[in-house]
């Protein structure tokens, strides 16, 4: 990692104070307690700032474009809902920090070695708070939602059993430190519920420069495109994890993508007629609402100088939760991972070279 390193049982950090040895006597044992000093507060102000992010979606739904009470009424129960998540997440992660760190899930800040706060142990894996937040905020908007269609609440809980399922395979990982050849294949798991019960279409739209070239402007893919869904699940979770490491970058690029998101299904539903089209880009919105808000309780933690860490739990449990939503929402949603392709193609490049 960039920023953190985990605590090792054969390898101990070279800058911890002498009160982590084995061979403690009763005076040692209590050193923890004083340097180990709380969690930092919540940075409101930051919360503040980022919360610029939501105006143009705010204008969209209000004022730009004329959408449906009862739609406009479900949405707005879900971001009143992911706003009482956001709190309930700010006031969970203090406690929850204090269980990890007695399980010995902590880190130390590299970023910090040869300061004090380098040996300071920053508790780790706080991505299950949001995690857990966000499902129950997703699976208490069922009762409150205004739509009259039901076959929409099959796909929206194979989706919520797949967010569940990564984010308790990123717990394991955080504790059992899972090789990466194994990593690779958690998201193809947890997305199997989705898979199963995926009753959308299987087409995809050729590009207009290669429509003469192959004579059709749909293409077919048939079983081919749940292979699709299952290597996106992949791209999704690692896209996120490989920005690991820096104070605040794994939450940070996940509420730019979260916004981006949000204002591009307020645009497609405003901008059609079909009421199938608009629900499944309402669909995204149901789902992206409260990972945003969660995300950004947990970013008020985790910004620079990071108070604590997400683990691979939240980045997992990110990225599912974008993959899903992109994947059940049937919208384009690529572009918002270009930094992530950039990541991934520079050090192809590079080795290439090499």
């Amino acid at each position: 990692m960039g920023a953190r390193k985990r605590l090792s049982s054969s390898e101990p950090p070279s800058s911890s104070p002498p009160a982590t040895n084995e061979n403690t006597n009763t005076n040692t044992t209590a050193k923890p307690t004083i340097t180990d000093p709380p969690i930092a507060p919540p940075k409101w102000g930051l919360l503040l700032k980022l919360s610029l992010f939501l105006l143009p979606y705010l204008y969209l739904l209000f004022h730009h474009y004329p959408i449906e009470p009862e739609l406009r009424s479900s949405i707005l129960i879900n971001a009143g809902m992911s706003l009482a998540g956001l709190f309930v997440t700010v006031k969970m992660i203090p406690v929850a920090s204090r269980y990890v760190q007695k399980r010995n899930l902590f880190g130390y800040d590299i970023n910090k070695k040869g300061t004090p706060q380098g040996t300071v142990k920053v508790p780790e894996s706080l991505g299950i708070v949001v995690g857990i937040v966000f499902l129950v905020v997703a699976i208490l908007f069922q009762y409150f939602n205004f739509t009259a269609d039901s076959n929409w609440l099959v796909e929206y809980n194979a989706a919520l059993a797949c967010i569940c399922f990564m984010t308790l395979l990123g717990f394991v990982d955080d504790v059992l430190d899972v090789p990466w050849r194994v990593k690779l294949l958690l998201p193809s798991i947890a997305a199997l519920p989705l898979l199963m019960a995926y009753a959308g279409h299987t087409t995809i739209v050729i590009p207009k420069p290669l429509v003469p070239h192959i004579g059709i402007e749909v293409l077919d893919l048939g079983w081919m495109y749940k292979l699709y869904m299952g290597l996106l699940a992949v791209f999704c979770t690692n896209s996120i994890n490989i920005h690991a490491g820096i104070n605040g970058l794994e939450v940070g690029q996940t509420v730019v993508i979260a916004s981006a998101i949000l204002i591009h299904n307020i645009m497609q539903i405003g901008a059609s007629t079909d009421p199938e089209y608009k629900l499944a880009h309402a669909f995204s919105i149901y789902l992206a609402q409260p990972l945003l808000a969660t995300s950004l309780a947990l970013l008020s933690y985790n910004w620079y100088p990071s108070s604590v860490f997400v683990g691979d739990t939240y980045t997992y449990f990110a990225g599912m939760t974008m993959a899903v939503i992109g994947i059940l929402g049937h919208f384009r949603y690529i572009l918002t991972f270009i930094c992530q392709y950039s990541s991934f193609g520079y050090p192809i490049c590079v080795f290439g070279a090499n």
